[in-house]
C-alpha cells in the first residue's frame, strides 16, 4: 500500500510542476485534465503526508523514551505514544479505503426502471410505492427526479415505470437497489386478511451521454402515435408520443410523458443509450466474473435481495442479513441507513480482495 501512496504523492508532485510552467498554464485544455488529475488525488496526499507525519512523531518520541527520561516525562511520553498509534492507524485505515478503486459510473447521474413482477395489481402497488421511495429520496438529497414513461395499471399502481434521476452521485448511492424487491402485506382488496407476497423488480443504470455511446440514426426505426396508445383511443389531437426501436437488437423504448414530440424522442433516445451502454458493461464483466467463478466457485445473489413485511414493520436486506424496524418511515424515502451498511459491506469485500 505504502508502494502505492510513494507514487501518488511522487505524482502529485509531478502535477504541480508542470502546471507551473508557462507554456501549460496558457493551454487550456491541458490544465483543465492537469487540474482533474490533480483533485482526484489531492484528498489521498494530504491525508499521507499526515500519516507520514504522525509516523515520524511516533519514532521520535519513541526514541526519546528509550533515551531514559525522568519519571514525569516518561509517563507524557508513553501517553503521547498511545495517542500516536491510535491517529496512524486511523489514518491507515482512511488511506487503504481512499485506494479502493472508484466506479467510473459513481457520479453520474441514473436511469431507474422499476417493473411490477408476481402478484397482480398488488405487484403494480408496490411498484408505486417503491417509485415514490426513491423519489422521497432524492428530493432529499436535492437531486431531480424526471419521469420518462409509465405503463399503469387500473388501481393506481405501474406496471412499468421509468425514471431519471439527476444529481451528484447518484449512481454512488442508488445502484445498491438493483434487483427484485419482495412485499409481504394484506392488500386493500383482501377482504380476508390474508398476507399475500408480491414482487417488483428495480434496474439502476448509470446515464449515458452521446459521448458513452453513438446510435448510428440508420439502425433506428421511429414511430410517432397518440399518447392514449398505439392503435387505442387518442387523448392528444396532436401525435406526440415517440417509439424507437433499435434494430440490431431489437429493443424498444416508448416515451408519451411529454406533451412535445421533439422532448419525447430525445428522452426515449436517452433510455435507449443507457440500455445500450448497460448491455456494453455487462459484456466486459462477463469475462471478470467468469475468472471470479473459477476461483470462488458460484455467488449468485438470492433472487430477492429485500424484504418488507408490513405487519412485522420490518425491511431485511437478504444480501448483508440486515433487519430495520420503522417500515413507514423507509418508506418515505429514509433508506440512508440501509445505503450506508451495504456501502460498507463492499467496502469490506473490496479491501479482502486487496488482501489476497
Amino acid at each position: 500500500m505504502f508502494e502505492q501512496l510513494e507514487k501518488i504523492e511522487k505524482r502529485y508532485l509531478e502535477i504541480d510542476e508542470k502546471m507551473a510552467r508557462p507554456e501549460v498554464a496558457t493551454n487550456l485544455s491541458q490544465l483543465q485534465e492537469l487540474a482533474r488529475e490533480r483533485a482526484g488525488i489531492e484528498e489521498i496526499v494530504r491525508k499521507y503526508r499526515k500519516y507520514k507525519s504522525a509516523q515520524k512523531s511516533l519514532e521520535d518520541t519513541r526514541t526519546m523514551l528509550g533515551e531514559g527520561l525522568d519519571r514525569e516525562l516518561a509517563e507524557l511520553a508513553r501517553q503521547e505514544i498511545g495517542t500516536l498509534e491510535a491517529q496512524t492507524a486511523a489514518l491507515a485505515e482512511e488511506l487503504r479505503l481512499a485506494l479502493i478503486p472508484k466506479d467510473p459510473n459513481d457520479e453520474k447521474d441514473i436511469i431507474v426502471e422499476i417493473r411490477a413482477g408476481t402478484g397482480g395489481n398488488e405487484a403494480a402497488l408496490f411498484a408505486a410505492d417503491l417509485f415514490r421511495m426513491y423519489s422521497r429520496y432524492a428530493q432529499g438529497r436535492g437531486w431531480k427526479p424526471d419521469i420518462l414513461s409509465t405503463s399503469e395499471s387500473g388501481i393506481g399502481g405501474f406496471k412499468e415505470i421509468i425514471f431519471e434521476i439527476r444529481g451528484n452521485g447518484a449512481f454512488s448511492r442508488l445502484k445498491y437497489e438493483r434487483g427484485v424487491h419482495r412485499v409481504q402485506r394484506v392488500p386493500v382488496t383482501e377482504a380476508s386478511g390474508r398476507i399475500h407476497t408480491s414482487t417488483a423488480t428495480v434496474a439502476v443504470l448509470p446515464k449515458a451521454e452521446e459521448v458513452d455511446i453513438h446510435i448510428n440514426q440508420d439502425e433506428l426505426k421511429i414511430d410517432v402515435f397518440h399518447s392514449g396508445g398505439a392503435g387505442g383511443q387518442n387523448v392528444n389531437k396532436v401525435a406526440t408520443a415517440i417509439r424507437v426501436t433499435h434494430i440490431p437488437t431489437g429493443m424498444v423504448v416508448v416515451c408519451q410523458d411529454e406533451r412535445s414530440q421533439l422532448q419525447n424522442k430525445v428522452k426515449a433516445l436517452s433510455v435507449l443509450r443507457t440500455r445500450l451502454m448497460d448491455i456494453e458493461r455487462h459484456k466486459q464483466e462477463e469475462q471478470i466474473i467468469s475468472d471470479r467463478r473459477s476461483q470462488v466457485g458460484s455467488a449468485e445473489r438470492a433472487e430477492k435481495i429485500r424484504t418488507y413485511n408490513y405487519p412485522q414493520d420490518r425491511v431485511t436486506d437478504h444480501r448483508i442479513n440486515l433487519t430495520l424496524h420503522n417500515l413507514p418511515r423507509i418508506m418515505d424515502g429514509d433508506i440512508d441507513g440501509l445505503i450506508d451498511e451495504l456501502s460498507a459491506a463492499e467496502q469490506a469485500r473490496q479491501l479482502e480482495g486487496q488482501a489476497v
